[in-house]
């Protein structure tokens, strides 16, 4: 294993300038190997998570690759995030890589990252996707770079997606965290665990309901302040633990732990402030949540990736399960693509060695294209 430098790398993008505070609003590390400048480099980010520190950074860099660990505008500021946006200051890390003398990038679509560097490659293909309602699409979205590969590394389907799996249905009134329909109560005892067939599917068919409920209401809202002359506003989103999944693990099976999720215990996960989606803008939940409207899907845009791809999933996960890997491997345009099942939770902290296990892997499957 080779020595690694280290480099912090700040950039502006076509849609957002130097923050007046002296910040520019792109930003991450690029890992390397010691006094090398690679031809093959990974780049990584997320919705709303800092990826700057990635834990394959290091890990591929000794492996003589690149790895930029990059971050948009909306690291840590879901409220206000805005896909097209997102993707122009991916661009941005992408065309610094190709700056640098790589020749091959490589996207790692981790966790939520997965949906979300989906979008990317398939609207450098040519921008399919629509504008946020009263906004209009940047004509640098039409100037992105696409990369050489794509893996999808521990990653959900979609925004809108695994926010709706995760929804807890049983919320009676959206302004009330403690509002609850307890025939709907995944929590309810009376439901199970085990939940039979017809509880499941009336579960989610509520969850989906609630998201185009939350919709409706969005595009409601943005026409009666439109009427008072404002442009968006704030609203919270309340009790996002509430997949099935994490109760019962005869649904979609797998070696996870049982009656665990990613805030521990799901019950109190669910009725605390800590979630996906707490906090939007009307605005932000038709570009990041909505079903029917954003662009944060995979489907959308997995049938257009037709570079090498491969797709790693973690049997023991207990936030993205195995249907989510094998939806996303066939919903795959690429001839050459491959999915692997490996031991490990999400953040492949266990089993021991993992994360050298998985960068041995990518490290394989990247040399054997290239």
């Amino acid at each position: 294993m080779t020595e690694v430098d280290v480099e912090f790398v700040s950039l502006v993008s076509a849609t957002s300038q130097r923050n007046g505070a002296g910040f520019n609003p792109c930003q991450g590390l690029y890992f390397r190997p010691q006094g090398a400048k690679p031809s093959v480099a990974f780049i990584a980010s997320h919705y709303n998570v800092d990826f700057s520190e990635h834990y394959l950074a290091p890990l591929m860099a000794q492996r003589g690759f690149g790895f930029l660990g990059w971050n948009t505008r909306f690291r840590g500021n879901e409220a206000f995030f805005l896909l097209e946006h997102a993707l122009i200051d991916i661009g941005a890390g992408v065309n610094w890589l190709r700056q640098q003398g790589v020749e091959t990038v490589v996207l790692l679509g981790n966790s939520g990252g997965g949906s979300l560097m989906a979008a990317y490659q398939s609207q450098a293909l040519g921008v399919t996707m629509s504008a946020t309602p009263g906004l209009k699409i940047p004509q640098a979205l039409h100037e992105l770079s696409g990369a050489d590969c794509y893996i999808s590394l521990n990653a959900h389907g979609g925004r809108p997606e695994v926010l709706t799996a995760w929804f807890d249905p049983a919320v009676a009134d959206e302004t009330d965290a403690s509002s609850v329909v307890p025939e709907l109560d995944m929590y309810n005892p009376d439901n199970g665990p085990p939940y039979n067939a017809v509880f499941i599917q009336r579960y989610r068919q509520a969850q989906v309901a609630r998201n185009e409920r939350i919709t409706r209401w969005c595009y409601d809202e943005l026409a009666r302040l439109e009427g008072l002359g404002m442009a968006d506003r704030a609203f919270n989103l309340y009790r996002t633990w509430a997949d099935l999944r994490l109760m019962d693990p005869s649904i979609d099976p797998s070696k996870r732990r049982e009656a665990w999720c990613y805030a521990g215990d799901p019950k109190t996960a669910n009725y605390s402030p800590r979630g996906i989606g707490l906090t939007n803008t009307l605005r932000t939940w038709l570009s990041m949540w909505s079903l029917s409207d954003s662009h944060c899907r995979g489907e959308l845009h997995l049938p257009r990736i037709t570079v090498p791809s491969l797709v790693i999933q973690s049997d023991a996960d207990t936030g993205v399960f195995p249907s989510d890997a094998q939806v996303i491997y066939e919903g795959l345009g690429a001839a050459d693509k491959t999915l692997k099942m490996i031991p490990g939770d999400h953040y492949l902290q266990q089993p021991e060695g993992a994360r050298n296990a998985v960068a041995d892997l990518v490290a394989r499957w990247l040399l054997d294209r290239i």
